[in-house]
């Protein structure tokens, strides 16, 4: 019994070294309602690899890490199961699940396709200083990649395409994009190493906001289509 009693007990991750690992994601998420919170926490940390796919990780261990009760980490877990982000064991626990090269394929296909309309839509709505803001980000990605901080250059480029989707200012097709967005920084981050430097995204960045300055969508469309296929084709080759 004894035995038992140890084996049902025992940890599957170090909860401490989890703990500092998630600390500065848990310091930065303001939402005060339990689930959602937990599901933001869980979703920044399996998104920027602070939980990484191969591992069986109890309920109970994450509750102890957030400091909540399992009741809205289960919550928060099940909505990450429907978005595909993880697998639920019954009665130990739940896996990240790993990103699979044809899961890939699919969400660039999708993708590929509302990132070149959000940029012909958001042509007629940046702003110069919006479009100053995103040659800024251009000159910061340049800065990074040539200091070989590719973690930057990978941040600064999420927001990058976060600043052109949300310019479309059409909320479904921020919304379809954002299922799949995790996933896609996941998988730069996790083949970033294995990749050529990110000069050609760059040069491939400023075509797009060169379009976007000509009030040229239709050219927009097809630079950001012609960016994301490259890159997805690269990022396949390296997983």
């Amino acid at each position: 019994m004894k035995n038992e009693h140890t084996k049902v007990t025992e940890s599957s991750i170090d909860i401490q070294k989890v703990q500092q690992d998630l600390e500065p994601i848990i310091n930065n998420v303001t939402e005060r309602k339990l689930p959602l919170r937990a599901y933001q926490i869980l979703r920044l940390a399996i998104r920027n690899l602070k939980l990484l796919p191969g591992k069986t990780i109890l309920e109970r261990e994450i509750a102890e890490v957030l400091g909540m009760s399992r009741t809205p980490v289960r919550e928060a877990l099940i909505r990450l199961q429907t978005e595909g982000v993880v697998k639920l064991i019954p009665r130990k626990g739940f896996e990240i699940e790993p990103i699979e090269a044809k899961d890939l394929r699919e969400i660039y296909e999708v993708v590929e396709m509302l990132e070149g309309l959000a940029a012909k839509l958001s042509t007629n709505t940046l702003s110069e200083e919006e479009l100053f803001e995103l040659e800024t980000l251009i000159e910061q990605q340049e800065i990074a990649t040539n200091e070989n901080n590719l973690e930057e250059w990978a941040r600064l480029d999420n927001l990058f395409h976060f600043k052109i989707i949300n310019a479309a200012e059409n909320e479904r097709l921020s919304n379809v994009i954002d299922v799949h967005a995790d996933q896609l920084y996941r998988a730069r981050l996790i083949t970033i190493n294995k990749r050529p430097l990110p000069f050609q995204s760059i040069v491939e960045h400023r075509a797009i906001v060169a379009c976007m300055r000509a009030k040229d969508g239709d050219g927009a469309q097809v630079s950001m289509q012609s960016h994301r296929k490259r890159a997805r084709n690269e990022i396949l080759k390296a997983l």
